[in-house]
């Protein structure tokens, strides 16, 4: 008889209980004096579909803030530190040990952006051979730590970047860039990291109202633009995505594998005086469709089976930011967090208790995001399990100051807890893969969240499950899989208020 272990990853190979869903991003700016604690944002954000984050620093505020939260961070390299990390790996070294390094893995850190719109926003003064350099050293800093497979390296281009963007299969970059782009793009390709775009359809319409149609620049589906050599684009966003990698091949790089990344996109609730088109129900329009363009899998129509990932611009209307009146008002929140306008940013497979968030937003139904967590067996071998939690505490990089004597979680003052919240926290920031809560036999993934104080049923799926196979993993594992939810065996029942973040799994 198969043992029980390999029931389970045939249940998970086979019958996923979850459609695939991509991640939605969002930008996080700060240049504002209204603004709520990163604190505050990173608990409230838990709760909503948003599970990727993209900062313009190293703000070690709110680098803390969203550690052991699950969300992962985009970080930046400011564009006045370029020049200085691109003058060696030393300089390289030290950027990185002292904005990075002390904040992970409690703090999922996946890329680091080096500068924003570097070659596009000064370039009498800004080297360009100084952007491909510094994303070299830090990469080549990465490596020797053993981090580059975790932590990408790339940087934000504006659509400045090209000769022209249409037709799109015609697109190029601009003649000055085509050294150093040549060299980015193939550190790139090189080094698995995505291409990233700032793409704005509002600006492309805001200048041109008689000549772009505002439902295409609005993601609408407008009766569609014709490409010469036969695309048909629906809405800008995609025109623009196409441009660029028709950009890339022209480079030579048709061959290789260079994803794309849409680091900005968003749309403004309000602009100057006389512009028609910064309008909060412009701005509620475009980035509703903009979030579920993020979620839909789909492509463009030069490349409909390549994935984008979209990350909307931006979180707040941030007050102290320079330019015109648009440039404060891109936010799907005012500083105090009431929503700028109505947009739904609930999570189908987030838990919560019912509340409300900060923001206004009705959780979905606690606190983070996906609702998938990891927690030791109720009769693993408390042996393993202390070794287990002796490694999540030490080398596996958690912080658990919480289940400390002094520590929120101590009590209950039980292994079985404190492993599982370790247990869980390792297996957050590592990915939420099963492999991540396999510790030696001992882990288990759950749907049924932990921290609540009653017994949460979760509907089977409607795959059928043979009484065979369930009888098959009770006689080989003991457990009781009455609940089981294609897919993955979760815990029955735990003992929590519904406010008390720590985990203590009742034995059975």
């Amino acid at each position: 008889m198969a043992p029980a272990s390999v029931l389970v990853l045939l249940f998970l190979a086979i019958l996923s209980p979850f459609p695939n869903v991509s991640a939605v991003g969002v930008n996080y700016g700060t240049l504002g004096n209204n603004l709520p604690s990163p604190k505050k944002v990173a608990q409230l954000l838990q709760s909503t579909l948003i599970d990727k984050v993209k900062i313009y620093d190293t703000n070690p505020e709110i680098l803390g803030a969203f550690s052991n939260t699950g969300i992962d961070l985009i970080v930046a390299v400011e564009n006045y530190h370029v020049a200085n990390i691109s003058t060696d790996t030393s300089a390289a070294d030290e950027w990185l040990t002292n904005r990075v390094i002390p904040f992970i893995p409690a703090t999922s850190i996946v890329a680091i952006a080096v500068g924003n719109e570097y070659l596009t926003t000064d370039p009498d003064h800004l080297k360009p051979n100084a952007l491909i350099q510094a994303m070299q050293n830090l990469h080549a800093v990465l490596v020797q730590r053993g981090l580059d497979r975790k932590i990408k390296v790339t940087t934000p281009h504006s659509m400045a970047v090209l000769a022209s963007s249409f037709p799109p299969s015609a697109s190029t970059f601009a003649t000055t860039l085509m050294p150093v782009m040549t060299s980015i793009v193939g550190f790139l390709a090189d080094t698995g990291a995505p291409f990233m775009v700032n793409a704005y359809p509002y600006f492309a319409y805001r200048d041109n109202p008689g000549m772009v149609d505002l439902e295409y620049a609005l993601l609408g589906n407008a009766s569609g633009v014709r490409d010469p050599k036969g695309y048909v684009y629906s809405n800008m966003l995609d025109a623009q995505v196409d441009a660029v990698r028709s950009a890339i091949i022209a480079l030579g790089f048709g061959n290789r594998t260079v994803e794309m990344t849409i680091s900005e996109s968003g749309w403004p609730s309000k602009g100057e005086s006389g512009d028609d088109a910064a309008t909060p129900e412009n701005a509620k329009t475009y980035n509703t469709r903009l979030i579920e363009r993020a979620q839909s899998n789909k492509g463009t129509p030069m490349s409909p089976k390549k994935n984008i990932e979209i990350f909307v611009f931006a979180l707040f209307n941030e007050n102290k930011k320079e330019g015109g009146v648009s440039e404060r008002n891109f936010g799907m929140f005012n500083g105090d967090g009431s929503k700028v306008y109505e947009v739904d940013l609930s999570c189908q497979f987030c838990s919560s208790n019912g509340g409300t968030l900060g923001f206004g937003e009705k959780m979905s139904s606690g606190v983070r995001g996906p609702s998938v967590w990891c927690v030791a067996k109720p009769h693993a071998d408390e042996k393993v399990l202390q070794a287990v939690l002796d490694f999540c505490c030490g080398p596996g990089g958690v912080d658990c100051r919480e289940i400390y004597e002094s520590g929120d979680c101590f009590a209950p003052d039980k292994l079985h807890a404190h492993a599982s919240y370790a247990m869980n926290v390792y297996y957050q920031i590592h990915g939420r893969n099963y492999w991540n809560c396999d510790f030696k036999g001992t882990g288990l993934v759950t749907f049924s969240d932990p921290r609540l104080g009653r017994k949460k049923k979760i509907e089977r799926n409607s795959l059928r499950k043979t009484k065979e196979l369930d009888m098959r993993i009770r006689e080989d594992s003991g457990i009781d899989i009455s609940n089981v939810v294609v897919g993955a065996i979760y815990v029955i029942s735990a003992n929590f208020s519904e406010t008390d973040p720590c985990i203590d799994v009742e034995l059975k």
